[in-house]
C-alpha cells in the first residue's frame, strides 16, 4: 500500500513525545496546529503494485511526488496535518491529516479509497476512513526503531519511522480489488513527520 501511506509518519511524533522531559506526574497536553506529513513507498513495493496493475493515486489534498530511494525511482504522498493533540506520562493523543490514497486494480477496475488518516499514538498505528463510508480502518502499524526524532519549542521532526501493512487493511485491499498483492505485516516504507504546536 504504498505512499499513502501516509501517513503514518506521524507515528514519528510519539517518539518525540516520549524523548520530551516532564515536569510533573499531570500529563501535559500539547495541540497541534499544522505540519505535513510524508511518506515514501519502497521501490520494491512500488514496482511490485504496478506489475500487478494496481495504481496508487493520492487524493486531494495530498500531494504526489517522485522520488528515489537508493539510485531506484518511487512514489512518495505529503498530506497536510490539520490537528489534534498529544499528550506525555502516559503517551497518548492523534495526529490528525487531510487527503487520501485510491489504490485502482486497471486489470478490472475494482478500487478502494482511504482518506482523512489520523495518527494514533495511544495504539501506535494509522488509521483511515474508507471512502463512502463512516468506517476507520487501521491501515498501518508504526514502528519507531528506525525513527529519528527532533524536538524544537514549536515543532517536532521524526524521520525514517517504518510502516507495515495491518492485516484488516490487506484483507480489505486483496477481497476488494481481487489480487493477492497485500500481506500482513508487509513493510511498505517510511513516514516522515513534521507536526507544528
Amino acid at each position: 500500500m504504498t505512499r499513502t501511506v501516509l501517513v503514518s509518519a506521524a507515528s514519528a511524533v510519539a517518539a518525540v513525545v516520549i524523548a520530551a522531559p516532564t515536569a510533573s506526574a499531570t500529563p501535559h497536553t500539547v495541540h497541534i496546529k499544522g505540519g505535513h506529513t510524508s511518506v515514501t513507498v519502497a521501490p520494491a513495493i512500488a514496482e511490485a503494485l504496478l506489475s500487478n496493475g494496481i495504481a496508487p493515486i493520492v487524493t486531494r489534498p495530498g500531494k504526489p511526488s517522485l522520488s528515489t530511494l537508493g539510485g531506484r525511482p518511487t512514489l512518495r504522498a505529503t498530506y497536510p496535518v490539520t490537528g489534534g493533540s498529544l499528550t506525555t506520562s502516559p503517551l497518548g493523543g492523534k495526529i490528525k491529516h487531510r487527503g487520501g490514497l485510491k489504490f485502482t486494480n486497471v486489470f478490472n477496475g475494482r478500487s478502494l479509497e482511504v482518506k482523512n488518516f489520523t495518527i494514533d499514538l495511544t495504539k501506535g498505528r494509522l488509521t483511515g476512513l474508507v471512502a463512502g463510508t463512516k468506517t476507520r480502518v487501521p491501515v498501518f502499524e508504526l514502528d519507531l526503531t528506525t525513527a529519528h526524532v527532533k524536538l524544537g519549542d514549536h515543532k517536532a521532526q521524526a524521520t525514517d519511522v517504518t510502516l507495515k501493512l495491518t492485516k484488516e487493511a490487506a484483507g480489505a485491499l486483496n477481497t476488494t480489488l481481487k489480487t493477492k498483492v497485500f500481506s500482513a505485516g508487509l513493510t511498505v516504507g517510511t513516514a516522515d513527520t513534521q507536526p507544528t504546536f
